[in-house]
Parts: structure tokens; C-alpha cells; sequence
């Protein structure tokens, strides 16, 4: 059998609602758009297309992942041509 060793989910809240969240950049999706995630409450965020936070629902995580699919295609590509045009 396996015990239930989680913390109490209210100190990290009690923490954040007295000293503000503690946001670290948890997953780069391109150069502008960023995923947050507190270090005590764990709350995820992420950027919208205006630049401002918001909470990371499942929605946003999968226009982040199709973001960032297509980014790391770009930019390879782009480095494919950069590397094939310094050839010549």
C-alpha cells in the first residue's frame, strides 16, 4: 500500500498570498512565449498574444505545443539554408 505523502497545499498558498508568486521559466515554447510555474504553489501561467500572463489551461498548452512545433521547424530550416547559401 502506498501512502499519501503530499504537503499541504495551504502553506505554499498562504506563502504566495503573503510574499507575491515566485515565477520561473519552466518550458521556452519560442523567443516571446514563455511557460511560468511557481516554485511554492505551483501554479503554471503562460503569455498571451498581448504579452500578459495568464493561467496555463489545457487549451493554452496546446496552441503551446503546436507553437512550438512549428518554431523548431522554422528555425531549422533556417539553419539548413543559412548553412547551405555559406557553402557557396
Amino acid at each position: 500500500m502506498k501512502k499519501n505523502t503530499n504537503k499541504p497545499t495551504f502553506i505554499p498558498k498562504m506563502y504566495c498570498n503573503l510574499f507575491g508568486h515566485d515565477y520561473q521559466v519552466t518550458k521556452k515554447v519560442t523567443y516571446h512565449v514563455k511557460e511560468y510555474t511557481c516554485k511554492h504553489c505551483k501554479k503554471e501561467l503562460t503569455t498571451n498574444s498581448n504579452g500578459n500572463l495568464i493561467e496555463l489551461t489545457p487549451k493554452f498548452k496546446e496552441i503551446n505545443a503546436i507553437l512550438s512545433r512549428i518554431h523548431a521547424s522554422r528555425t531549422q530550416r533556417l539553419k539548413e539554408k543559412s548553412f547551405a547559401s555559406s557553402i557557396y
